[in-house]
């Protein structure tokens, strides 16, 4: 089946979210993972996930965030993950991680954040959905040493020793749009390499647009495109990639099955 396993289905470039969940439904799409940036979005991702049948949502503060969510972003965060700790469509604590790409970023915050956030994922017994933009090292670095059992390197871009690395951790790692890309050299050589255990599909809409939609924006919808690049570049039929990469979806975040839409066969 096929999961977008990292989707920002509140932002506003994504259109109208009825239409655009039912797109992705009727494109084959069964589940949808909607991480959280900031405390501001954390009621919108849990709303739009009990609105919709086969979509999940994680909570977690965004490297890019973490300056302007203010200082008491993560007593939000451990009120949020208190009160709904029950709840089953809260799959994971995430989009957290570091981002050493945008210029300006406060870097010691984000460090700060991301160890207080993988605490906290620790406790809770979840799974983290995670920014690793230009800082898979570091962010390797803080994933070992914080116990937290896996997750997802979203978006991933690194080095084969380094996809190792996150897999040692029992991480997967999310390719999406950019594998779409003939000039992305590196992402497809390991996409058609990694062992298949490794591998999870994410659009991240309305960004990483693939090559078909360069100007965007993004949607769920084109998972099944992105699945069938990843298909081509290992050789294997889309109907086969969409199962082993839903599998691994399910196997990384754990309480997702719950919140599938059960599609027809």
């Amino acid at each position: 089946m096929l999961i977008d396993t990292h989707c920002h289905l509140d932002a506003p470039e994504i259109g109208d979210v009825a239409d655009i969940v039912a797109a992705a439904r009727d494109s084959g799409v069964a589940g949808i993972v909607v991480p959280a940036v900031e405390p501001a979005n954390f009621e919108s991702v849990r709303s739009l996930a009990h609105r919709f049948d086969g979509v999940a949502y994680a909570l977690g503060i965004h490297p890019m965030f973490v300056e302007r969510a203010g200082s008491d972003a993560l007593e939000s965060l451990a009120a949020a993950l208190a009160e709904w700790s029950g709840d089953p469509k809260l799959v994971a604590i995430g989009e957290i991680g570091l981002d050493h790409f945008v210029p300006g970023l406060d870097r010691a915050l984000q460090e700060r954040m991301f160890r207080a956030q993988l605490a906290m994922a620790r406790e809770a017994g979840l799974p983290v959905l995670m920014h690793v933009r230009r800082a898979q090292d570091r962010v390797l670095k803080h994933l070992r040493a914080s116990g937290v059992g896996g997750g997802i390197a979203h978006a991933f871009n690194g080095s084969r020793q380094q996809a190792e690395a996150f897999i040692d951790c029992g991480c997967a790692l999310g390719f999406g749009g950019a594998m779409t890309y003939a000039r992305a050299r590196r992402i497809r050589a390991l996409a058609a390499g990694l062992p298949r255990s490794a591998i999870v599909l994410e659009t991240d809409a309305p960004d990483i647009a693939p090559a078909w939609l360069e100007a965007g924006p993004n949607r769920p919808q084109e998972l099944a495109r992105i699945g069938a690049t990843l298909a081509d570049l290992r050789g294997e039929s889309p109907a086969a990639v969409a199962s082993w990469t839903g599998a691994n979806a399910l196997a990384v975040l754990p309480r997702l099955a719950r919140a599938l839409i059960r599609l027809p066969s």
